[in-house]
């Protein structure tokens, strides 16, 4: 049995938290999709990618704590697989943002009306959460870092989950303060030119995102 409060008292927050915070606000995919999603679409769509993303969390902390990563790494074929399928999804991406960045579309902040032309709010989260499901490195990470703090007295499931929930709420206000600061800039961001700039940017970084992680030897 669990017993939650005895691991909280043992618990290295101090490291944890630390670690775990350093991650969450380096800049990567992550930061593109929610900041570019915020400036295209509005506050709520760059909040709901960050939802997206942090939810994928549970996922590699479930395949962490359950052995899966030790299979997926030890089979070549498997773990390039999803290799190229994350690099696939980011290049996929990065095409979309620039032929919205050729077509010329324009920016609507208005969450509450319909955007036919403009990010959805299922698109917003599908994009957060297949961009961090698909990407091996969380998976690596958390096999490599999350064992540190696992007490073996205890269900390693349960605390990887635990472990994940601090994570996605760490991630999430940080995440959610670059979205408001973004949406903050909105009168100077629905400029067509910046969002031209901002489509055009975001892809390219994407594009070169996706195509390290083919080449790269993780």
């Amino acid at each position: 049995m669990f017993d939650t409060w005895q691991w909280l008292i043992h618990f290295q927050w101090v490291s944890f938290l630390l670690a775990i915070s350093v991650l969450t606000m380096s800049p990567g995919v992550d930061t593109i999709l929610v900041m570019r999603n915020s400036a295209i679409a509005g506050y709520k769509k760059g909040l709901l990618t960050s939802l997206g993303i942090c939810l994928g969390l549970f996922g590699h902390a479930t395949i962490s704590a359950l052995g899966l990563s030790v299979i997926l790494l030890g089979s070549s074929t498997l773990f390039t697989m999803l290799k190229l399928a994350g690099a696939a999804y980011l290049i996929y991406l990065a095409w979309q943002y620039l032929h919205n960045a050729y077509q010329n579309r324009g920016i609507q902040f208005d969450d509450n009306a319909a955007q036919p032309n403009v990010l959805s709010s299922y698109g917003a989260l599908r994009q957060g959460l297949l961009s961090n499901i698909l990407n091996p490195k969380p998976i690596i990470f958390y096999m490599a870092f999350l064992p540190q703090f696992i007490d073996p007295t205890y269900s390693a499931l349960q605390q990887s989950l635990f472990m994940a929930f601090m994570h996605f709420s760490i991630a999430m206000v940080w995440q959610g303060f670059l979205a408001l600061m973004v949406y903050k800039a909105k009168v100077w961001l629905a400029k067509p030119p910046v969002a031209r700039t901002i489509d055009v940017v975001s892809g390219v970084l994407l594009l070169g995102f996706g195509s390290r992680l083919i080449w790269q030897e993780i």
